[in-house]
């Protein structure tokens, strides 16, 4: 079931979620999984990794995950593992819309929240003398409001301090596929696969494709992704990036590493722990079991 055909209105989405937040957890994941994916999951011995990702959810409870999600503290983690000549140029954080200085923010820049998560509440600003700053504001105040975490039971992004920042702008070339995100799987501080995505700026929708850790492509899509039709080059320093995924991720069980890479610049992306709420189908869909196992659950299930 597509439920997004059902309720177009991402706001009225929204609202029926907070609306039920008063189900418990166990039970909202398994009635998410099942109106997304068909099907109850099997979270009593789960062999998907969609389904391990739900387990994940409802009972991995690593304190460094709040730092690593919001978008500002993540910065400190990752100058600790002596990794700060990756950051992206941060502007400022702000606690509010009003603190805000857009006449001190270069012409093109990107505002976000920190507590957001799944690519919601991101502002790409191109060219700053065309936007409508009280409109940027009222959207601002909106997404503050947003609990990110409640939406999709994801513990991680529960209870961050809501903030904004400002970084730089990265520009790319469009007919080399723009801005390409290189989205690596971490499973226990190793490297298994990747997504690569690209032509953000060519259609409504970027392009998906999988690669395994030696940048080959593997023959695999996501039932909800448009796939990635041109074929990408192995980057520059893509050894270089598997080490920097590999050094982020190892205080993890299982965390995505997402990084850039603008001819050979490195750039720090972030961190995502719950990979599309671990509501996607693959094709094949032996691809989720696949995936599933390499992430164990045993030190999780052992620590209970």
């Amino acid at each position: 079931m597509d439920y997004k055909k059902l309720i177009r209105n991402a706001q009225m989405r929204y609202a029926i979620l907070r609306a039920l937040s008063w189900i418990p957890d166990g039970i909202m994941v398994r009635l998410q999984y099942r109106i997304k994916m068909g099907f109850f999951p099997n979270l009593r011995s789960p062999q998907r990794y969609t389904e391990k990702l739900q387990y994940y959810k409802l009972h991995y409870r690593n304190p460094l995950m709040h730092t690593c999600v919001d978008k500002y503290n993540v910065r400190e983690y990752v100058r600790s593992k002596g990794l700060g000549d990756i950051l992206n140029d941060c502007y400022g954080v702000y606690k509010s819309a009003d603190e805000i200085d857009f006449d001190r923010l270069p012409q093109s820049f990107v505002l976000k929240t920190t507590h957001g998560g799944g690519g919601r509440n991101i502002l790409i600003v191109k060219d700053k003398s065309k936007c409508n700053i009280p409109d940027i504001k009222a959207n601002l105040l909106k997404w503050q409001k947003e609990d990110i975490g409640n939406f999709g039971r994801e513990w991680a992004y529960t209870g961050l301090e809501k903030r904004f920042i400002t970084e730089k702008y990265i520009d790319a070339d469009i007919n080399k596929g723009g801005l390409i995100d290189y989205k690596f799987f971490c499973f226990n501080g190793e490297v298994h696969c990747l997504y690569v995505i690209a032509d953000r700026e060519l259609g409504d929708k970027a392009g998906l494709a999988v690669y395994d850790r030696t940048f080959s492509r593997l023959k695999v899509s996501r039932a909800d992704e448009k796939i990635l039709e041109r074929d990408i080059e192995k980057p520059v320093k893509f050894d270089k990036m598997i080490a920097i995924a590999e050094t982020l991720s190892t205080d993890f069980t299982h965390v995505r590493i997402d990084l850039y890479n603008v001819s050979g610049k490195i750039i720090f992306g972030e961190f995502t722990f719950y990979d599309g709420s671990g509501y996607m189908r693959f094709n094949p869909d032996s691809f989720d079991y696949e995936l599933g196992k390499h992430l164990s659950l045993e030190d999780i299930k052992s620590s209970e």
